[in-house]
């Protein structure tokens, strides 16, 4: 199980790396891709909270809603307050927060790390699951981070190194909710608090990016690729059922 957990976190961390390979492309066409990327991640983060993550919390009663709260007004005060910015479209203002945006992105990532090992000790396909659709949350996420890292005024090798000590911290998020499970009482309860995450994250982040374009065609093309991020969640859960 520890392997599986490990490996699902380096894979996260890597991810980092991810902005470096669209430095090439036109501002136009990397437009293009971040607004289909932020579509399927969308799907895939609602699809996970409501057909996997809600699911397997409701054996925890009551609980399980208030944790969900407690998620959404974590990641909120994340946000708000430690300039944690989901910069999906690579247009966020620069400011001297450049710094500050490593730090509020290694704790946003450490939670991440938590989030995985708590899902795969539930089970391994609740794992499976999480770790899918954080990997499709981080990709534009990452693409947006490294942004203002450069935009901040850091070389690109600096960036790349800053961004990906930032990533790292899912591993020691990971790790520590690995050996100290035993020690808290309901652990699980971090499987409703994920969800709560990944609620506000699809609702207050990345949804809104998508009502920024008008066009009929990419509507259209970001409510199919928000369907195929659902579908695919659902396909998960029929899988492993």
């Amino acid at each position: 199980m520890f392997a599986l957990i490990f490996v699902s976190v380096i894979i996260v961390s890597l991810l980092s790396f991810v902005g470096v390979a669209f430095l090439a492309l036109k501002k136009k066409l990397l437009e293009k891709i971040l607004i289909i990327l932020v579509a399927f991640a969308s799907g895939t983060l609602l699809g996970s909270a409501f057909l996997h993550l809600l699911p397997e919390s409701l054996v925890s009663g009551e609980s399980a809603f208030i944790f969900v709260l407690l998620g959404i007004i974590t990641f909120f005060v994340l946000e708000k307050f430690l300039y944690w910015r989901h910069c999906h479209l690579g247009k966020c203002e620069v400011h001297e927060f450049a710094q500050l945006n490593v730090i509020g992105d290694g704790l946003h990532n450490f939670i991440d790390g938590v989030i995985i090992a708590a899902s795969f000790l539930v089970n391994i396909p609740l794992g499976l699951a999480t770790t899918l659709a954080i990997i499709f949350h981080e990709i534009p996420q990452e693409i947006g981070d490294f942004s203002i890292l450069l935009y901040g005024g850091l070389k690109v090798k600096k960036a790349l190194l800053y961004n990906f000590l930032s990533a790292l911290t899912a591993v020691f998020g990971a790790v520590f909710a690995y050996f100290f499970s035993s020690y808290v009482e309901n652990f699980t309860l971090a499987v409703p608090f994920a969800a709560g995450g990944f609620i506000y994250i699809a609702s207050t982040d990345l949804i809104p990016e998508l009502h920024k374009r008008k066009r009929l065609t990419e509507s259209f093309a970001q409510f199919s690729l928000l369907l195929v991020g659902i579908i695919l969640m659902w396909l998960l859960k029929a899988l492993f059922a």
